[in-house]
């Protein structure tokens, strides 16, 4: 039980939730409302960027500066060189970020902000093409640009219309516009998502290898062909990888010898561990993987074969490398 003064205050859930619904769908109106005016201005501010020998440069103040850096954020991150500066301290020296390469992105749902325009003489002056976003296309920023994208909407979800709630919506839904639109034009692919976003999950999907996980060289559990089944035991006890390739003289792979192979070695009463030679009992053409190939390909091998371990090999068939699912866990790719 809660405690009497930690107690959380008692409200009509119904009347929560018929309050949250509202904002979804005024939101939603206005999203609908902002994309159903999408059209050569849309269009015109993508050639601009793609055109730009430098970067997109972002701007606003508030709330519109926030959203114009998840703008900057989304573009550079798929392939739209991009960055943020914050009007007030571009006043104070940090305009010397911005080149005449540049192209500048300016927010502000009132188009007054006094901050940015302030900086309109500037970037006029060096030749900066400038796209706005605004409310109000009769605005003093509106009517400056070079092309203005109108995110007016219908009512703010703010019941008493004052937060910006479905405006900042309506911009952020612009921003990841303009930046879907300029990945599609430039073919920005998920191979180059990853170069940019190598910490994250799908970074390590794209971009680790078997080379980079596999255990190698004296690591590599393996044994020949005359050994016997005590004789590979111990060799996979040494190694403990769960498993241990079966090689002839060139080290080219004949078979596989596994824990669960162990258990059914156990299981029948021919087989002497001490006598028995491992090439009578191993698995022979066992799945294997290249080196050169993504990791996630072996977590993907491993699932559907309802495996553990994989062996890599070179293209002659010589036993390069081994790996388990603990590796794989390890780096993270499953």
């Amino acid at each position: 039980m809660a405690h009497p003064e930690t107690a959380l205050p008692t409200h009509d859930s119904a009347a929560l939730a018929t309050s949250g619904r509202r904002v979804f769908q005024l939101e939603a109106e206005a999203l609908a409302a902002v994309g159903n005016r999408l059209d050569g201005d849309f269009s015109q501010a993508c050639r601009l960027m793609l055109a730009a020998r430098g970067r997109v440069v972002c701007t606003g103040m508030g709330k519109s500066g926030h959203v114009a850096r998840k703008i900057a954020a989304t573009m550079a991150s798929t392939g739209t060189p991009a960055f943020y500066v914050h009007p007030g301290e571009a006043g104070h020296g940090d305009l010397g970020m911005i080149t005449d390469a540049d192209v500048v992105l300016a927010l502000s749902y009132s188009g007054e902000s006094d901050e940015v325009l302030m900086l309109l003489p500037v970037l006029k002056r060096q030749g900066n093409p400038l796209i706005t976003m605004t409310g109000r296309p009769a605005s003093s920023l509106a009517r400056a640009a070079d092309v203005h994208l109108d995110v007016s909407v219908p009512a703010e979800a703010c019941p008493i219309d004052l937060a910006p709630t479905s405006s900042t919506t309506a911009s952020l839904a612009m921003g990841d516009a303009l930046a879907v639109a300029l990945m599609e034009a430039r073919g920005f692919t998920a191979d180059d998502f990853a170069r940019s976003h190598p910490a994250g999950a799908l970074g390590r999907k794209l971009l680790l290898h078997i080379a980079d996980v596999m255990h190698g060289g004296d690591d590599v559990p393996r044994v020949g062909a005359d050994a016997t089944v005590s004789e590979a035991l111990v060799e996979m006890s040494h190694k403990r990888l769960g498993m241990t390739a079966i090689v002839d003289d060139d080290g080219r792979l004949l078979g596989l010898y596994t824990d669960g192979d162990l258990r059914r070695s156990l299981d029948d009463e021919h087989v002497d561990l001490r006598t028995t030679r491992i090439a009578e009992v191993m698995t022979r053409a066992p799945r294997t993987i290249g080196q050169d190939a993504l990791a996630v390909e072996a977590a993907q091998l491993m699932e559907a074969h309802k495996i553990s371990g994989l062996l890599v090999v070179d293209d002659t068939q010589r036993v390069v490398g081994a790996l388990n699912i603990h590796d794989l866990l390890r780096a993270r790719v499953v």
